[in-house]
């Protein structure tokens, strides 16, 4: 996990999103021959783009999981519109079996916040303010 924070002229940050999508229908699409990994390299370019760094990458039958550090202007949103708008452009062009889905992804995804320390040592530090 990356361990150090980002730093620029006025700020300093560490936001970790752990993001799931699934595609449209729940699809077995990474079944299909060379995508899983087609799919891989487009989000390894994207976030380099976009200044993401994937912290992990993995991708099951019918859904991906992303594990990547942003920059605090981006927004889960952001991140998953990004990935997914790109993804489904390319791939559908390359993969004449996804040609005819109307989109590559749902509209939905699962987004969750993470960082290197837990809520409660959050917490606890806050609390502990005063006595120090």
């Amino acid at each position: 996990m990356r361990m150090e924070y980002r730093k620029t002229n006025t700020t300093v940050s560490m936001v970790n999103y752990h993001l799931v999508f699934c595609p449209r229908y729940r699809r077995k699409i990474f079944l299909i021959d060379g995508l899983e990994a087609r799919f891989k390299e487009l989000v390894s370019q994207i976030c380099l783009q976009n200044e993401y760094d994937i912290i992990a990458l993995e991708c099951d039958k019918d859904h991906c999981h992303l594990f990547g550090n942003v920059p605090p202007k981006g927004s889960p949103h952001m991140v998953a519109k990004a990935i997914k708008g790109a993804t489904s452009r390319i791939l559908r062009d390359e993969f004449p079996q996804l040609s005819r889905m109307p989109s590559l992804w749902t509209r939905s995804y699962f987004a969750s916040t993470a960082g290197n320390v837990s809520s409660e040592t959050i917490k606890r530090y806050i609390d502990t303010q005063k006595s120090r």
